[in-house]
């Protein structure tokens, strides 16, 4: 959970919180351009994109806000960083997306997936080391979590759900979808502890990164 800050000490924070969103927001342009398979989310996202024709990075913006709605019923706090993230990313993906062109080399497709995964698992080091407020997605989680279920329990229904209606829908499932999902928990171990601001406060607690 986050906590209150003093204005001063939220200045001091927001940088890198949008440093972080923004790095998220690369790596997942990068894992869209590369088509080999993207996380439960972004599946959802880019087969509501497909049916509608709405940018993806738009999907992501309402999707987030859709989620925060569940917050009202759950009595969970919005934080700074949380409705940063609804935003951010979506519009850091909509505009890469515009002006980053699909490759057609596996090689480079291959090299898309591979710096994608990681800058998001960076982006999410400084995102969530800022200690701003979690993304709305973690937040649903983690909130439920809290109320005596299993995080692994809820991480994984929520997300196998998630993954079956954006494959439905049209959205590219891959290997790089495995890849991100077992490859970014142990990236955003290693880094989270280096890009937490240290103030004595507990390591901020996540499900799986920045969304």
């Amino acid at each position: 959970m986050f906590r209150f800050l003093s204005a001063a000490e939220t200045r001091r924070r927001l940088p890198r919180l949008v440093f972080g969103l923004v790095l998220c927001g690369l790596g997942l342009s990068l894992l869209v351009q590369a088509e080999l398979g993207l996380d439960p989310w972004d599946v959802l996202h880019q087969g509501v994109s497909d049916h509608t024709g709405i940018p993806i990075g738009t999907v992501s913006i309402l999707t987030g806000a859709v989620v925060l709605l569940s917050w009202i019923l759950l009595r969970e706090r919005i934080g700074l960083g949380t409705m940063a993230n609804i935003v951010l990313i979506g519009l850091t993906m909509d505009a890469t997306l515009s002006v980053l062109a699909e490759p057609e080399a596996m090689a480079v497709r291959i090299a898309f997936l591979s710096a994608g995964t990681l800058l998001f698992a960076v982006g999410s080091g400084f995102y969530i080391g800022a200690g701003l407020g979690p993304g709305p997605r973690d937040g649903l989680m983690t909130s439920i979590h809290h109320r005596g279920h299993s995080i692994r329990v809820v991480r994984t229904s929520i997300e196998v759900v998630v993954l079956a209606v954006g494959w439905a829908l049209g959205g590219t499932v891959g290997i790089g979808t495995v890849v991100f999902a077992l490859s970014i928990g142990p990236l955003v171990h290693v880094f989270l502890p280096r890009l937490t601001i240290d103030d004595g406060a507990p390591e901020p607690e996540t499900a799986i990164g920045a969304e």
